[in-house]
């Protein structure tokens, strides 16, 4: 009951919404002891791809001995998997415990008005900072929420930083142009902090290199790093996920001084890395289903990638599941899904931003035949083992959002004797 009531707690928080700046988290860490400052760290940020590096370096750095933090956003299953220590998620007595202090603290804030309370987010960040300097970790590797500049994250002062990729995504916020984007991102980016840049548009990479040069960070570059043929191989499905062992690797060089692990220990963490939902293959009820978690537009042309590789050229033959949050997002997911669809079940995951199944049959391209059916998670998972979509041999795309592949996930794990399966897959 304590675990349920804390995450209502916390819940209740998130759906207030995002508060971005960096006062309100600066005087929360304050007020718990700076728990950021007892630890080294490594900030990464970027549009796709930033918790893919997070999971290659955490795997190549507990693989070297060394014991890891791991803070990453959102959760798909369990609350506790944004805060894992050596790759074992936060335990429900340890949010329990760790929530109810920081309740605490954040009361001293409470009368001065509701903006000065922190948010979810905030609470699962300074979560993350206390366990990680409880636990004594080695090193520990931070995901960016949400831009960088003022991501609660960003009150670190990393050993290094990393931008992976720079889309067009949450333009609503971070600005719609990639100059704009990258300058947010940039955010991150401290003085005489080296900084890792993965594969970037010339107009972001420009905004990058200025600032950092402003600040003095050595700039280090995957592409100048590697050839395209020579970079890291990665169990992690696709070109771009290479691109994302690369980042990682470069990183790991960077480091080498304070973290020396030897190169074929990282090459083997890299080729057994788990990351659940990043076109993951699994079976329930005898289909096959793809969990992919592409879910804006520079992501969506990585999935034509692995569907082309996959599959082939398009022949209207899978069942595609799909949600997503953002008409631009669905639109790029939609182009790209529908050629090798035969049928489209379109749900709407259990967020304030998803589309209606009115929002989403409005972006389906106007060339496709197929079937397009409005559905539900519990109706095409009633739960378990079981899968309700129509009986095939073909696989099941699911694909879209994130929210969505973890609401999935939890009905496929109900009742299945599954519960701590994150952990048990690691």
């Amino acid at each position: 009951m304590a675990f349920e009531q804390t995450v209502d707690f916390l819940f209740n928080l998130r759906n207030r919404g995002s508060k971005l700046g960096l006062s309100r988290m600066e005087r929360f860490a304050d007020a718990a002891g700076n728990p950021e400052r007892e630890f080294p760290s490594i900030h990464i940020a970027g549009t796709n791809g930033k918790g893919s590096v997070c999971a290659l370096l955490e795997s190549a750095l507990r693989a070297g001995g060394y014991r890891t933090g791991l803070y990453t956003s959102p959760h798909l299953v369990n609350l506790g998997e944004r805060i894992q220590v050596n790759r074992r998620i936060l335990a429900e007595d340890q949010i329990v415990s760790m929530a109810g202090e920081l309740r605490q603290i954040a009361g001293r804030f409470a009368d001065e008005g509701e903006e000065d309370y922190p948010s979810f987010f905030e609470f699962m960040t300074l979560m993350a900072f206390r366990c990680f300097a409880a636990a004594e970790v080695d090193c520990g590797i931070l995901e960016v929420g949400l831009g960088g500049r003022l991501d609660a994250t960003n009150i670190v002062l990393p050993e290094v930083t990393a931008i992976t990729s720079i889309g067009l995504d949450h333009t609503e916020i971070l600005g719609d142009t990639y100059e704009k984007i990258a300058a947010e991102k940039a955010g991150i980016l401290k003085e005489g902090v080296p900084v890792v840049i993965g594969r970037l548009p010339r107009e972001a990479e420009r905004v990058i290199r200025s600032r950092a040069r402003n600040l003095g960070c050595e700039i280090f570059s995957v592409a100048h790093r590697f050839a395209e043929g020579e970079l890291p191989e990665t169990n992690l499905a696709g070109d771009f996920q290479r691109w994302n062992a690369g980042v990682a690797e470069v990183i790991l060089e960077v480091l080498r001084p304070r973290f020396p692990i030897e190169a074929e220990t990282v090459r083997g963490a890299f080729r057994n890395v788990h990351w659940a939902g990043r076109w993951e293959e699994i079976e329930v009820g005898g289909r096959k289903i793809i969990l992919d978690s592409t879910h804006n537009p520079e992501g969506a042309e990585e999935l034509r990638k692995n569907l082309l590789a996959t599959f082939g050229t398009p022949e209207g033959r899978l069942t595609v599941v799909v949600g997503s949050l953002g008409r631009d997002r669905a639109a790029a997911v939609l182009r790209v899904v529908a050629p090798y669809a035969r049928r489209l079940f379109v749900i709407k995951p259990s967020q304030p931003r998803a589309l209606s199944f009115r929002e989403m049959r409005d972006l389906v391209p106007l060339g496709f035949d197929g079937e397009v059916i409005e559905s539900g998670v519990e109706e095409c998972f009633p739960g378990g083992n079981k899968c309700a979509l129509p009986d095939g041999e073909e696989p099941v795309l699911l694909t879209g959002s994130l929210y969505l592949l973890g609401e999935v996930m939890t009905r496929i794990q109900a009742n299945s004797g599954s519960t701590g399966s994150l952990q048990d897959r690691i």
